[in-house]
């Protein structure tokens, strides 16, 4: 660590109220983990940020000292983009608060907040917003990425329901982006990444949501494409309140499941319905027309069980490897790569999820977000997953493998938050499509030196 770096450190010291973390300290090896263990890195330090001030004052010694900066919101990034070797991470999960206004059904919460977090607090009065699937995912990371989950059928993406955001940008300065102040900032923030800035705050739009129906229906993974065909066709046509995202998985040791499945692979879906509870039976009646099921589960849920529904089965401190792709149809073609891969998961926690986007996720016009897939109907992920470290290279393999055959049968682009580690620039530019140089122009504006570029990134645009 060079005289310019220690210099920098010590100065943050001085004048943060949060603390700095460096390699000396014992907090180092804690504050430099992150969700997935196949990520270990080294920063100079992680700088525990109490309020946007600190963040500002981060980011100005940072610069200066033409340090490498990173942000780490809930610490998920699959590809590790939180941390970065000799670099400085701006940590923000001690600004971990949510303030509910259930009367104007809008939520401001801080930018190290969870999902859990802010469903929590929603949950008190009947209201949610659109966001993942595991309650231990920070809303920040989520959310610059796009955000898709239970809800989305019903209510859009997790940017459909951004009202502001709080931002410091590369300067050091902090400005509040809506729809009508610095609209450009607030367009890219909606699916660009972190490329524009650090949020310290995001203000949601919050919907009536309780009690959910909640369904599991899984189906032995040799009837993977009798399912699949199913599927596709159901799911598009079905009611708004039904959201399912499809899954093949090898069956965890643990209720609901029957243990006469435990350890068996199988494909399914795992439903969430908004909708009068009534319905939901007749709502799902159809799952027999595959097959019958190896197993159907039913409940009503509230929907904050629902979100830390697999939480327990996806901790902290597993290996981690994945890929995604954006998909308009299930191609037949495509089915059969599924069923060769998910016939092979390579390991007990392995798998490949489905999402859907489409219904009130398609009302948004292609150009009025940063999110350039609005003809997309799903978003897929393949993940490579195992608590051993020996593990790792098979689990990159086969994900790999698994996508480089899938990816033909795509749209071409994926979400953003499922690029993962070592992915080519082309792959981000895909993503984003024609708004590529709009968002390149904006990073000119907002980041012209490219400092925000520990992310999925977006060079700023030639100045004219």
């Amino acid at each position: 660590m060079n005289g310019t770096t220690l210099e920098a450190l010590d100065a943050m010291r001085s004048a943060l109220r949060g603390p700095v973390v460096g390699p000396q300290d014992p907090e180092y090896r804690r504050a430099r983990t992150v969700h997935n263990a196949m990520i270990d890195r080294r920063p100079a330090a992680v700088v525990r940020c109490a309020d946007a001030a600190d963040v500002m004052a981060a980011i100005g010694f940072v610069r200066d000292a033409g340090l490498t900066l990173a942000v780490r919101g809930g610490g998920h990034s699959g590809a590790g983009l939180c941390l970065v070797d000799d670099g400085v991470t701006v940590d923000l999960s001690p600004m971990r608060w949510t303030h509910v206004d259930p009367g104007a059904r809008k939520a401001t919460v801080g930018g190290g907040t969870t999902l859990g977090d802010l469903d929590h607090a929603t949950h008190a009065f009947g209201l949610a917003t659109p966001s993942g699937i595991l309650s231990s995912t920070g809303i920040g990371g989520l959310t610059l990425g796009g955000g898709h989950g239970y809800l989305t059928r019903k209510y859009g993406l997790t940017i459909d329901n951004l009202l502001a955001a709080d931002v410091v940008l590369a300067d050091g300065t902090s400005v509040r982006a809506d729809s009508t102040t610095h609209p450009d900032l607030f367009w890219a923030l909606r699916g660009g990444g972190g490329n524009f800035g650090v949020v310290t705050s995001f203000t949601f739009r919050l919907h009536p949501v309780d009690t959910v129906g909640v369904a599991i229906t899984v189906w032995p993974v040799d009837r993977i494409h009798d399912v699949l065909r199913w599927y596709r066709d159901f799911l598009p046509q079905a009611p708004e309140d039904l959201n399912g995202f499809f899954a093949a998985l090898t069956v965890p040791p643990g209720p609901p499941f029957p243990e006469e499945i435990h350890g068996q692979k199988m494909c399914g879906v795992v439903w969430c319905w908004t909708g009068d509870p009534e319905l939901l039976e007749t709502t799902l009646q159809p799952v027999e027309d595959p097959g019958r099921p190896a197993f159907h589960f039913m409940a009503p849920m509230p929907y904050t069980a629902l979100q830390a529904m697999f939480d327990e089965l996806l901790p902290p401190g597993l290996q981690w490897y994945w890929r995604g792709n954006f998909f308009d149809r299930i191609t037949d073609a495509a089915i059969d790569v599924h069923a060769k891969y998910a016939e092979n998961l390579p390991t007990a926690l392995s798998t490949t999820h489905l999402y859907p986007v489409d219904a009130a996720a398609h009302r948004l016009g292609p150009d009025d977000t940063a999110w350039a897939y609005r003809d997309a109907v799903w978003s897929g992920v393949i993940a490579g997953i195992d608590p051993d470290p020996d593990n790792a290279g098979q689990l990159r393999q086969w994900c790999v493998d698994y996508w480089e055959e899938l990816h033909p049968h795509s749209m071409g682009g994926t979400y953003v938050n499922f690029i993962g580690a070592g992915e080519t620039p082309d792959r981000i530019r895909a993503t984003y499509r024609d708004h590529y140089d709009r968002l390149a122009a904006i990073k000119r504006t907002y980041d012209p030196h490219n400092f925000f570029h520990a992310n999925q990134n977006i060079q700023p645009a030639p100045a004219a």
